[in-house]
Parts: C-alpha cells; sequence; structure tokens
C-alpha cells in the first residue's frame, strides 16, 4: 500500500543571493543578473551562469494583483525554473506578497502525485530552498504547512480504487492520527446500526463485508478548552451510483469522491505543523455506494439519526445521505461551528464550472467573510442562497423530505437544504460544495488537475469566521 511521503525540505530566509546553488527564479520587472543586462524586456529568458547553475529570469505579470492571479502567474513561472537533478533552489522577489506566491507555487510543483509506472522516477530531488526578499519565518512556516497539507488531500485523492476503500482508508486514518497524536474513535457499521443512522447505512449496506464507519478525529491545540471546530467531510470511495448506475465515462474518477474528508484531514495536519491553539474535530464518513440486493433504491424510506423520514428518489445523491447522519453527531457535541467539505453536486459545476467551490452558510453575516477567504486564500468561493421556500423542490407525500428532487432542479440548493435539516438547532454552518477540486490544467498555484482544494481556504476561515 501506496504511503504518504512528503518530501522535507530545508529552508531560508536571505538578504540577498547566496554564491552557490543550482537553479534560480528571479520574478520581477526588471532582472538584476547581470548576464541578463539590457535583455529582460521579454517575459522570460534563462541563462546559464559561469559556475553552471540555471538562473531563469520571469518578468512579473502587472495584472496579478490578486492573490488568486498572483499565484497563477507563480504557477506559470516555476514550471522549469529548475531540473530533476538540482538539490537547491533560489526564489527571488522585491515584495513578500510575490515571494508568497513563489513559494506556494514551488511547493505545489515539488510534490509528485503517486504513480504506478514501471519506470517512474522522481521528477523532483529538491533539498533546500532559499527565499531572497521581504519574508518572514511565520509566513514561510504557513505556507509549508498548508502545502503539506494540500499534498496529503491530493493523494489521498489519487490513489486509485483498489487500494483507497472504506476498510484501507480507516485504517490510514488511525495510523496518521497514531503519529500526529489525534484522538480517533470509529463507528462502526454494527455501532451505527444500533443507534439508528439509517441515512449513513442506506448506502453502506450495499457493500457485503460492513466496510463503512464514521470515523471521528480530534486535534487538541488548546486542551484547556472544550470548544472545539468540527469539520466534516463526505469519504465516498468509489461511487458507481448505486441501482441509478452512472453511464458512459461519468463513473471513471469516482476514486476522487472522497475528496471532502481528505480536505478534512489536510486541514488537521496542516493544524499540527502550526501547532495551532484550537481545537478541530474532524468526522469521516467512509463508505462506498455499490451495486447489489443489498442496496438502496428508489421509492424507500429510510429514517436517519435524528428521526427525520427520507423518500430515496436516485441512490447517485448517497453524499447528502452519508453527510446527513454524520453532521447529526457532529452539531451534536455543539462545537463553535460545522464546516462540511463534499464532491456533492454536479449542478454546483454547471453554476460555477471548476474554478470556484460553492458555498452555503446558516450565517448571514458570514456571507461576505466566505467570498473574502476565498479571494485572500486564493481558493474561491461563492455563496449560493439557502432561504426556506427551496424546501418546496423536496418537499414529499409520503415522508419528512425527499433526498432530491426527481426531476429537474438547482440540486446543488436542493442538497444544501437537505444538510440543513441534520444540522442541530443553533449551530453555525458552512457547507462547501468542492466543484473546484479538479481543474485541468492546475488552479491557481497547484499544478495538477487534483488540487486539492478547501485547504488554504479553510485556514483562511478558521481565522475570519472564529477569530
Amino acid at each position: 500500500m501506496k504511503a504518504f511521503d512528503y518530501p522535507r525540505i530545508a529552508t531560508k530566509i536571505l538578504r540577498k543571493v547566496p554564491d552557490r546553488f543550482d537553479a534560480a527564479l528571479e520574478w520581477r520587472h526588471q532582472s538584476q543578473q547581470p548576464a541578463l543586462s539590457g535583455r529582460s524586456s521579454r517575459e522570460r529568458q534563462q541563462t546559464l551562469l559561469a559556475e553552471g547553475a540555471q538562473w531563469t529570469f520571469v518578468k512579473q505579470d502587472e495584472d496579478a494583483s490578486g492573490p488568486f492571479e498572483r499565484l497563477t502567474a507563480a504557477r506559470k513561472a516555476v514550471a522549469g525554473a529548475w531540473q530533476a537533478e538540482d538539490r537547491h533552489l533560489v526564489l527571488i522577489a522585491d515584495t513578500g506578497d510575490d515571494l508568497d506566491a513563489l513559494v506556494s507555487a514551488t511547493l505545489a510543483a515539488l510534490y509528485d502525485l503517486p504513480t504506478y509506472k514501471q519506470d517512474a522516477k522522481p521528477s523532483n530531488r529538491l533539498e533546500k530552498l532559499t527565499l531572497v526578499g521581504p519574508f518572514d519565518e511565520a509566513r514561510l512556516n504557513r505556507r509549508l504547512a498548508e502545502a503539506e497539507g494540500n499534498a496529503l488531500v491530493r493523494f489521498l485523492s489519487t490513489l486509485p480504487a483498489n487500494e483507497l476503500n472504506a476498510w484501507s482508508y480507516r485504517d490510514r486514518v488511525e495510523e496518521l492520527a497514531e503519529n500526529e497524536g489525534w484522538e480517533c474513535r470509529v463507528y462502526s457499521y454494527k455501532e451505527l446500526e444500533q443507534m439508528g443512522a439509517g441515512a449513513f447505512l442506506a448506502v453502506a449496506r450495499g457493500s457485503d463485508d460492513d466496510e463503512a464507519s464514521i470515523v471521528r478525529i480530534q486535534y487538541r491545540g488548546n486542551p484547556d478548552s472544550t470548544d472545539s471546530t468540527a469539520l466534516v467531510g463526505k469519504g465516498v470511495c468509489f461511487d458507481t451510483g448505486g441501482y441509478n448506475l452512472k453511464t458512459g465515462g461519468y463513473m471513471f474518477g469516482m476514486n476522487g469522491d472522497m475528496g471532502g474528508s481528505a480536505v478534512v484531514l489536510g486541514n488537521l495536519l496542516t493544524a499540527s505543523r502550526l501547532k495551532l491553539p484550537v481545537n478541530l474535530t474532524g468526522w469521516l464518513a467512509l463508505v462506498e455506494n455499490h451495486i447489489g440486493p443489498k442496496a438502496y433504491h428508489a421509492n424507500q424510506l429510510v429514517k436517519a439519526l435524528n428521526g427525520t423520514t427520507i423518500e430515496v428518489v436516485d441512490t447517485d445523491a448517497e453524499g447528502r445521505m452519508v453527510l446527513a447522519d454524520t453532521l447529526t453527531l457532529a452539531s451534536r457535541e455543539h462545537p463553535l461551528a460545522v464546516f462540511d467539505y463534499a464532491t456533492l453536486t454536479g449542478s454546483c459545476v454547471g453554476a460555477l464550472s471548476t474554478r470556484y467551490s460553492g458555498v452555503f452558510t446558516n450565517q448571514d453575516a458570514w456571507l461576505m467573510p466566505l467570498i473574502q477567504a476565498g479571494r485572500d486564500s486564493g481558493e474561491r468561493v461563492w455563496p449560493f442562497p439557502l432561504d426556506p421556500d427551496y424546501d418546496d423542490q423536496i418537499k414529499s407525500e409520503v415522508a419528512d423530505i425527499q433526498q432530491c428532487n426527481p426531476g429537474k432542479s438547482s440540486d446543488h440548493i436542493d442538497a444544501a437544504r437537505f444538510l440543513s435539516r441534520f444540522v442541530e438547532s443553533g449551530v453555525r454552518w458552512v457547507h462547501v460544495d468542492l466543484s473546484a477540486d479538479h481543474h485541468k490544467g492546475g488552479l491557481a498555484h497547484v499544478p495538477t488537475e487534483v488540487t486539492g482544494f478547501g485547504v488554504r481556504l479553510t485556514q483562511r476561515m478558521l481565522e475570519t469566521l472564529l477569530p
């Protein structure tokens, strides 16, 4: 089983370029490298210095003024700035924001996603990263921690379906929790049956080995406090669609349908690396959506953990089912807030594309701060309405609620209204529909199609929504 092997790189901040290095990337309006003197009107130039080091100059884009634009420009700038055999890279910029973007893009590019090719070779062997410009250790440490959290999200979301299933995922989580000193509690299939978690189990019973579970993990950065923020993640390790079977090419890539749970783990790992003085409780709904004689199907009635009865409409709307009972468990602990993450609806992709993710909240005062958190982090989000009259679209004649609308509807909004019924009264809640978890060609500073979206956003949310 492939392990998460994150590279350890020595970092240093200097006021001037060191004497010895293998490659340097200079991101400025005008190059200060004598070898490029008089030739820096071009947007990108490279030269070999006398000592054999590669020097790359990339002209700063004057239009890259916001965080997302700056991160995107940095991703393009770092491409090809060092060779596979290089060990020491120097990044040079005149402003802290520019260095911040270069560091973020470099760290994202340095992590190799898991591969199973026979002739696979590591593309990056950098051992040392030196920053030249106005930067500080606290900012650097934050980017290092977020990069590792993002890499974990991308690693898990890329693993093949026969390597990451509900059993092995639980094992990985338990091992990670032990290594990081997190508390870990597993709610097994049998225990969830006894508790009456019917919404989760409706999906889980399609598997014949009772593999599904809900896992609670906790990072305690402030052990003197009982306050905690709950992070809830959809962990559907593979989604066939169930009896509403995915057709054509729509099933391909469903090994990544557990991305929301990976975002939870990535954020706990980031908090651990930064030693944040907060308590975070992760809730992972680990399951697979199979098809078989015991699998749920349309027109069945299901009773959720909180007593809500649900009329099943479409088995491919399994994400909201497994999140329902998980949200109930999380919100019953009365946390400071509940943030949930899920690759939930195609309609959110239709509304925003894969450049933004959608957000919903039961706190109107958080709408603008959520937008700003997305802008500041470079992981952009846009809020959608959560008004009660949308319940008309999932009204059932035989149960408290329909799982989803059987016709054409704004399914991302319907799903959020559905989930809102399982958050305990008085608990503040944000739902993130991860439409930007994959983006062809990369997104912001991340060069891979799997973006790991959600770590930088959440770290910013923790700062601004729960100061």
